[in-house]
């Protein structure tokens, strides 16, 4: 599974980057990224593309999306 970092990047970046790395991702693949906190629009983002997601706060700071492109 693929990990993205996005805490240190300035808005709109995380946003940016995050959704051109699930717009990558193959049937069954997977992706993980860590934001600066709760990303709304990216939950929003990955709801309006029917991809599965869950969040996880994490303990140095930020919140971790796990994101899954299911199988058709």
């Amino acid at each position: 599974m693929n990990r993205l970092d996005l805490r240190d990047l300035p808005a709109p970046e995380p946003l940016q980057r995050a959704l051109a790395a699930v717009d990558a991702l193959q049937p069954g693949q997977a992706l993980e990224v860590l934001t600066p906190l709760l990303p709304l629009p990216l939950l929003e983002a990955l709801e309006a593309r029917g991809l599965h997601w869950r969040s996880q706060p994490c303990a140095d700071r930020g919140t971790w999306v796990a994101i899954l492109r299911p199988v058709a």
